[in-house]
């Protein structure tokens, strides 16, 4: 048998779903015994540096969720793990870790969550890029678990910069989603019952200068530029992530701000902000697992980067029938 991807894309055709907007379920998560999995998954482009007060911000102050799944970004020089071990020291412990140089996947779940586990498996994919002092590798990292009985694949991301770059980023997409656990492949091993992707993906806004753009983040319409959105055209043109879900995209756009601040980039680039930080997620085996989106938001507090944090939360239920 050969190495199946995992799902990115399809063939092109007339078939093809796009990402499908969900709304939110009842917007928070109440933790009942109802849902068998809840995963807070954040993604972070952390442009080279970090504070601790923003570490705790990140991942925040509620501590029920059974797994936290953090991606990041251009991680400066400094070992994150332990300030992320020291965030979620009352709470939660590492289950496990993809490192890929500046890109990183954290996956952490309830101290007494070993006992649910019955694999953890981490891989990686370059894509190019190794440059500046914080090494800015792209490509995509990724951790494959088995928790409760859910078979749960993570894939965090960091693609090519730039508007103009709309093909390479599928190519990139691709390549990972054809490499990722590809090596020492077992055909008999289950495939992921939930696919997630989160990360830095990088699509733009197609056709808009940077001030229309503003103006309308400015008066609150920024929903209207979801029309505009390159990965959202790019779905629905059957490249990438075919019958994935995404939660409506209701904050603003996560980037390029002044760091330190929340305003947009002044700088002589004065750059159209975009929204290049996503976590979409796709339940292949709707017969066995139900899945919730209870939060999907950026994370305003933060102001150590140009890239806004974006959280989503989602809740696995197993259907045990």
């Amino acid at each position: 048998m050969k190495w199946i991807p995992v799902g990115i894309i399809d063939n092109v055709d007339a078939s093809h779903e796009g990402i499908k907007t969900v709304e939110l379920m009842n917007p928070r998560c109440d933790f009942s015994d109802s849902s068998d999995v809840c995963v807070s998954i954040i993604t972070w482009n952390m442009n080279g540096q970090v504070r601790y007060e923003d570490v705790r911000k990140l991942v925040g102050k509620e501590r029920k969720y059974e797994l936290v799944v953090i991606g990041l970004q251009e991680v400066p020089r400094k070992n994150i793990l332990v300030l992320l071990e020291n965030a979620l020291l009352d709470s939660h412990v590492l289950l496990g870790k993809a490192v890929m140089q500046s890109l990183q996947l954290y996956v952490f779940g309830l101290k007494n969550s070993k006992q649910y586990i019955r694999e953890v498996k981490a891989d990686k994919q370059g894509v190019g890029g190794c440059g500046g002092l914080i090494r800015r590798k792209k490509g995509g990292v990724a951790i494959r678990i088995n928790y409760k009985g859910i078979h749960m694949l993570f894939i965090s991301c960091h693609l090519s910069a730039h508007g103009h770059n709309v093909e390479e980023r599928n190519s990139e997409l691709r390549h990972i989603s054809q490499s990722i656990f590809s090596k020492g492949w077992n055909p008999y091993a289950r495939p992921p019952q939930v696919t997630v992707w989160l990360g830095d993906l990088n699509y733009r806004l197609q056709g808009i200068n940077t001030f229309p753009a503003r103006n309308l983040i400015h008066r609150n319409l920024h929903g209207l530029l979801t029309s505009k959105d390159q990965l959202l055209q790019e779905a629905e043109r059957g490249q990438v992530f075919n019958g994935y879900y995404e939660g409506t995209l209701s904050f603003k756009p996560t980037y390029k701000y002044d760091v330190g601040s929340s305003e947009y980039d002044t700088s002589e680039k004065v750059r159209v902000p975009a929204w290049t930080d996503r976590i979409l997620y796709k339940v292949e085996d709707k017969d066995n697992v139900d899945a919730c989106l209870h939060l999907y938001e950026s994370v305003d507090g933060i102001y150590s980067s140009d890239h806004k944090p974006v959280k989503a939360h989602l809740c696995l239920t197993l259907n045990k029938s």
